[in-house]
């Protein structure tokens, strides 16, 4: 009897930290920020990078919606 207990228990267990992997997996905005405060922490100067990139990337979109609608 002991042993059905305990196997009910570990598959409880295992149960258990596979439901919160998947919870893990499809918590898209918890995940993002972590990585970005990885970012932040271990490399500021390639989040300064990505930020400048998407802000050029920004204003070309800009300049080029704004060179469109002249013509």
């Amino acid at each position: 009897m002991t042993t059905e207990r305990s196997d009910v228990e570990r598959a409880r267990a295992d149960l258990a930290s596979t439901l919160d992997a998947i919870e893990y997996k499809l918590n898209v905005p918890k995940r993002a920020t972590e990585r970005f405060e990885r970012l932040r922490k271990n490399n500021p100067l390639a989040l300064v990078g990505i930020a400048v990139a998407v802000a050029s990337a920004v204003a070309g979109v800009v300049w080029l919606a704004i060179r469109v609608a002249k013509k």
